[in-house]
Protein backbone atom coordinates (compact mmCIF):
# COMPACT_ATOMS: atom_id res chain seq x y z
CA UNK A 1 0.00 0.00 0.00
CA UNK A 2 1.43 3.26 -0.90
CA UNK A 3 1.95 5.73 1.83
CA UNK A 4 2.33 9.41 0.59
CA UNK A 5 1.13 13.10 2.03
CA UNK A 6 1.01 13.52 5.09
CA UNK A 7 3.37 12.86 7.36
CA UNK A 8 4.18 12.77 10.94
CA UNK A 9 7.65 14.11 11.25
CA UNK A 10 9.82 12.72 14.42
CA UNK A 11 13.17 12.57 12.44
CA UNK A 12 12.24 15.94 10.15
CA UNK A 13 13.78 15.53 6.77
CA UNK A 14 16.40 18.09 5.91
CA UNK A 15 14.96 21.10 4.41
CA UNK A 16 15.44 20.97 0.42
CA UNK A 17 18.29 22.57 -0.96
CA UNK A 18 16.00 24.53 -3.29
CA UNK A 19 13.57 27.03 -0.88
CA UNK A 20 10.50 26.41 -3.68
CA UNK A 21 6.99 25.47 -2.32
CA UNK A 22 5.54 23.66 -5.49
CA UNK A 23 2.32 22.80 -3.81
CA UNK A 24 0.42 23.95 -1.13
CA UNK A 25 1.22 22.44 2.27
CA UNK A 26 -0.54 22.91 5.37
CA UNK A 27 1.44 22.23 8.62
CA UNK A 28 1.06 21.86 12.50
CA UNK A 29 3.65 22.19 15.32
CA UNK A 30 3.39 20.13 17.92
CA UNK A 31 6.96 20.19 19.52
CA UNK A 32 9.33 22.76 19.38
CA UNK A 33 9.88 25.80 17.81
CA UNK A 34 10.80 27.24 14.31
CA UNK A 35 11.39 30.41 12.46
CA UNK A 36 9.88 31.40 9.15
CA UNK A 37 10.36 33.19 6.60
CA UNK A 38 8.99 34.03 2.70
CA UNK A 39 10.77 37.31 1.67
CA UNK A 40 8.03 39.56 3.18
CA UNK A 41 8.17 38.53 7.28
CA UNK A 42 9.67 36.57 9.67
CA UNK A 43 7.73 34.04 11.28
CA UNK A 44 7.93 33.00 15.15
CA UNK A 45 5.85 29.60 15.10
CA UNK A 46 5.29 27.61 18.36
CA UNK A 47 3.78 24.44 19.13
CA UNK A 48 -0.18 24.19 18.45
CA UNK A 49 0.56 26.73 15.61
CA UNK A 50 -0.23 25.90 12.46
CA UNK A 51 -0.58 27.68 8.92
CA UNK A 52 -0.31 27.30 5.13
CA UNK A 53 2.69 26.91 2.69
CA UNK A 54 1.92 29.17 -0.65
CA UNK A 55 2.12 27.11 -3.48
CA UNK A 56 4.44 28.88 -6.52
CA UNK A 57 6.31 31.12 -3.53
CA UNK A 58 9.83 30.80 -1.68
CA UNK A 59 10.16 29.97 2.30
CA UNK A 60 12.26 28.59 4.37
CA UNK A 61 12.62 28.04 8.28
CA UNK A 62 14.72 27.60 10.88
CA UNK A 63 13.97 24.32 12.88
CA UNK A 64 14.45 24.47 17.00
CA UNK A 65 14.18 21.42 19.02
CA UNK A 66 12.75 21.15 22.52
CA UNK A 67 15.20 18.67 24.80
CA UNK A 68 16.53 17.44 21.28
CA UNK A 69 12.60 16.57 19.61
CA UNK A 70 10.88 18.24 17.00
CA UNK A 71 7.38 16.91 16.10
CA UNK A 72 5.17 18.33 13.24
CA UNK A 73 2.85 17.18 10.71
CA UNK A 74 2.79 18.53 7.04
CA UNK A 75 -0.31 17.86 4.64
CA UNK A 76 0.30 18.91 0.91
CA UNK A 77 -2.58 19.69 -0.92
CA UNK A 78 -1.66 18.97 -4.61
CA UNK A 79 -3.24 20.87 -7.78
CA UNK A 80 -5.05 17.70 -9.14
CA UNK A 81 -6.22 16.84 -5.52
CA UNK A 82 -7.41 20.55 -5.18
CA UNK A 83 -9.23 20.33 -8.80
CA UNK A 84 -11.06 17.45 -7.75
CA UNK A 85 -11.85 18.52 -4.07
CA UNK A 86 -13.79 21.71 -5.88
CA UNK A 87 -15.61 19.64 -8.59
CA UNK A 88 -17.62 17.92 -5.45
CA UNK A 89 -17.88 21.45 -3.26
CA UNK A 90 -18.47 24.09 -5.79
CA UNK A 91 -16.14 26.82 -3.70
CA UNK A 92 -16.50 30.32 -5.11
CA UNK A 93 -13.12 32.43 -5.52
CA UNK A 94 -12.96 35.90 -5.74
CA UNK A 95 -10.05 37.69 -7.79
CA UNK A 96 -8.45 38.94 -4.36
CA UNK A 97 -4.73 38.97 -4.51
CA UNK A 98 -2.52 38.25 -1.11
CA UNK A 99 0.90 38.48 -0.85
CA UNK A 100 3.37 36.71 1.46
CA UNK A 101 4.33 32.54 1.65
CA UNK A 102 3.10 31.79 4.29
CA UNK A 103 -0.16 31.70 5.84
CA UNK A 104 -0.79 32.17 9.59
CA UNK A 105 -4.39 30.47 10.78
CA UNK A 106 -6.39 31.29 13.92
CA UNK A 107 -6.83 28.77 16.14
CA UNK A 108 -9.44 26.56 16.42
CA UNK A 109 -11.06 23.48 18.14
CA UNK A 110 -11.58 21.62 14.73
CA UNK A 111 -8.31 21.84 13.41
CA UNK A 112 -7.12 20.96 16.77
CA UNK A 113 -9.48 17.67 17.46
CA UNK A 114 -8.54 16.94 13.88
CA UNK A 115 -5.02 16.78 14.39
CA UNK A 116 -5.76 14.40 17.31
CA UNK A 117 -8.22 12.29 15.30
CA UNK A 118 -5.13 11.55 12.90
CA UNK A 119 -2.89 8.88 15.60
CA UNK A 120 -4.53 6.06 15.05
CA UNK A 121 -4.33 6.15 11.11
CA UNK A 122 0.01 6.70 11.37
CA UNK A 123 2.31 3.59 10.19
CA UNK A 124 5.77 3.05 11.89
CA UNK A 125 6.95 5.21 9.47
CA UNK A 126 4.90 8.43 10.30
CA UNK A 127 3.00 8.49 7.23
CA UNK A 128 -0.78 7.68 6.80
CA UNK A 129 -1.84 4.97 4.09
CA UNK A 130 -3.13 5.86 1.10
CA UNK A 131 -6.88 4.59 1.56
CA UNK A 132 -7.01 6.37 4.51
CA UNK A 133 -5.28 9.79 3.03
CA UNK A 134 -7.67 11.68 0.49
CA UNK A 135 -10.53 10.84 3.48
CA UNK A 136 -8.41 12.63 5.81
CA UNK A 137 -7.37 15.53 3.58
CA UNK A 138 -10.80 16.11 2.92
CA UNK A 139 -11.86 16.60 6.41
CA UNK A 140 -9.41 19.10 6.70
CA UNK A 141 -9.78 21.05 4.10
CA UNK A 142 -13.35 21.17 5.04
CA UNK A 143 -12.45 22.50 8.23
CA UNK A 144 -9.94 24.94 6.87
CA UNK A 145 -12.57 26.45 5.12
CA UNK A 146 -15.30 26.18 6.90
CA UNK A 147 -13.15 28.95 9.22
CA UNK A 148 -11.04 30.87 6.68
CA UNK A 149 -13.59 30.85 3.32
CA UNK A 150 -11.21 33.62 2.13
CA UNK A 151 -8.14 30.35 1.78
CA UNK A 152 -10.59 29.51 -1.55
CA UNK A 153 -9.59 32.17 -3.52
CA UNK A 154 -5.75 31.02 -2.57
CA UNK A 155 -6.04 27.26 -2.90
CA UNK A 156 -8.27 27.16 -5.90
CA UNK A 157 -6.39 29.61 -7.99
CA UNK A 158 -4.63 27.43 -11.00
CA UNK A 159 -2.89 29.74 -12.61
CA UNK A 160 0.83 30.44 -13.03
CA UNK A 161 2.71 33.39 -11.61
CA UNK A 162 2.24 36.47 -13.66
CA UNK A 163 5.10 38.56 -14.92
CA UNK A 164 6.04 41.61 -12.08
CA UNK A 165 8.51 43.83 -11.21
CA UNK A 166 11.60 42.08 -11.46
CA UNK A 167 14.26 44.42 -9.37
CA UNK A 168 11.66 44.83 -6.72
CA UNK A 169 11.75 40.60 -6.44
CA UNK A 170 15.20 40.29 -6.37
CA UNK A 171 16.33 42.77 -4.25
CA UNK A 172 13.71 40.77 -1.93
CA UNK A 173 14.65 37.10 -2.27
CA UNK A 174 18.22 36.96 -3.05
CA UNK A 175 18.40 35.11 0.15
CA UNK A 176 16.70 32.25 -1.50
CA UNK A 177 18.44 29.42 -2.35
CA UNK A 178 16.73 28.33 -5.87
CA UNK A 179 17.80 27.96 -9.26
CA UNK A 180 17.78 30.58 -11.85
CA UNK A 181 14.76 28.57 -13.62
CA UNK A 182 12.85 28.90 -10.50
CA UNK A 183 13.57 32.68 -10.24
CA UNK A 184 12.40 33.03 -13.95
CA UNK A 185 9.31 31.05 -13.26
CA UNK A 186 8.59 32.91 -10.42
CA UNK A 187 8.95 36.52 -11.80
CA UNK A 188 6.11 34.99 -14.93
CA UNK A 189 9.35 35.00 -17.38
CA UNK A 190 10.60 32.44 -19.94
CA UNK A 191 14.75 31.48 -19.06
CA UNK A 192 15.72 33.83 -22.00
CA UNK A 193 13.65 36.56 -21.08
CA UNK A 194 14.52 36.47 -17.51
CA UNK A 195 18.43 36.95 -18.28
CA UNK A 196 17.70 39.35 -20.73
CA UNK A 197 15.49 41.97 -18.26
CA UNK A 198 17.87 40.98 -15.47
CA UNK A 199 21.43 41.87 -17.38
CA UNK A 200 19.14 45.29 -18.45
CA UNK A 201 18.36 46.34 -14.65
CA UNK A 202 21.13 44.99 -13.36
CA UNK A 203 24.02 44.98 -16.20
CA UNK A 204 25.27 41.78 -14.65
CA UNK A 205 24.38 38.21 -14.80
CA UNK A 206 21.89 36.66 -12.54
CA UNK A 207 24.67 34.11 -11.35
CA UNK A 208 27.14 36.86 -10.79
CA UNK A 209 24.62 39.29 -9.28
CA UNK A 210 23.25 36.79 -7.05
CA UNK A 211 26.40 35.60 -5.38
CA UNK A 212 28.25 39.29 -5.06
CA UNK A 213 24.51 40.24 -3.47
CA UNK A 214 24.56 37.59 -0.90
CA UNK A 215 28.59 38.43 -0.19
CA UNK A 216 27.96 41.81 0.64
CA UNK A 217 25.14 41.21 2.97
CA UNK A 218 27.43 38.61 4.44
CA UNK A 219 30.08 41.06 5.07
CA UNK A 220 27.94 44.00 6.58
CA UNK A 221 26.19 41.16 8.85
CA UNK A 222 29.78 40.26 10.09
CA UNK A 223 31.22 43.33 10.30
CA UNK A 224 28.07 45.71 11.73
CA UNK A 225 26.28 43.45 13.35
CA UNK A 226 28.97 40.98 14.78
CA UNK A 227 27.63 37.37 13.52
CA UNK A 228 29.22 34.56 12.64
CA UNK A 229 29.96 33.43 9.39
CA UNK A 230 28.90 29.85 10.33
CA UNK A 231 25.25 31.48 11.54
CA UNK A 232 24.67 33.24 8.11
CA UNK A 233 26.24 31.42 5.31
CA UNK A 234 23.19 28.84 5.26
CA UNK A 235 20.15 32.32 5.08
CA UNK A 236 22.04 33.90 2.78
CA UNK A 237 21.73 31.20 -0.32
CA UNK A 238 25.18 29.28 0.28
CA UNK A 239 25.09 25.70 0.57
CA UNK A 240 28.14 24.82 2.37
CA UNK A 241 30.33 26.75 4.47
CA UNK A 242 33.45 26.37 2.11
CA UNK A 243 32.35 27.27 -0.79
CA UNK A 244 31.26 30.69 1.03
CA UNK A 245 34.44 31.34 2.51
CA UNK A 246 36.07 30.85 -0.77
CA UNK A 247 33.86 33.17 -2.97
CA UNK A 248 34.19 35.71 -0.12
CA UNK A 249 37.78 35.90 0.14
CA UNK A 250 37.92 35.91 -3.34
CA UNK A 251 35.86 38.97 -3.77
CA UNK A 252 37.24 40.78 -0.51
CA UNK A 253 40.97 39.44 -0.39
CA UNK A 254 40.51 37.92 2.67
CA UNK A 255 38.37 35.69 4.88
CA UNK A 256 34.94 35.85 6.74
CA UNK A 257 37.36 34.96 9.77
CA UNK A 258 39.84 38.07 8.85
CA UNK A 259 37.04 40.29 9.30
CA UNK A 260 36.24 39.35 12.47
CA UNK A 261 39.90 39.43 13.88
CA UNK A 262 39.66 43.29 12.07
CA UNK A 263 36.54 44.34 14.02
CA UNK A 264 37.22 42.45 17.45
CA UNK A 265 40.93 44.87 16.43
CA UNK A 266 38.97 47.80 16.12
CA UNK A 267 36.91 47.06 18.89
CA UNK A 268 39.53 46.66 21.43
CA UNK A 269 41.62 49.67 19.92
CA UNK A 270 38.99 51.88 20.18
CA UNK A 271 37.99 50.58 24.04
CA UNK A 272 41.64 51.26 25.31
CA UNK A 273 42.11 54.85 23.60
CA UNK A 274 38.78 55.79 25.44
Amino acid sequence: MKETAISACYVTPSLNAEQFVPDHCFMYLIKGSMLGYDGNKEYKIKPGDYGIARRNHLAKYTKQPENGEFKKIYILFEQDFLRTFNETYHFKIENKKTTGGIIELNKNVLVKNFIQSLTPYFTEKGTIEEQFLNVKRTELLLILLKVNPELANILFDFSNPEKIDLEAFMIRNFRFNVSIERFAYLTGRSLSAFKRDFEKIFNATPSHWLVQKRLEEAYHLIDKKNKKPSDIYLDLGFENFSHFSFAFKKLFGHSPRALIDKSNFSVNTNSHDQ
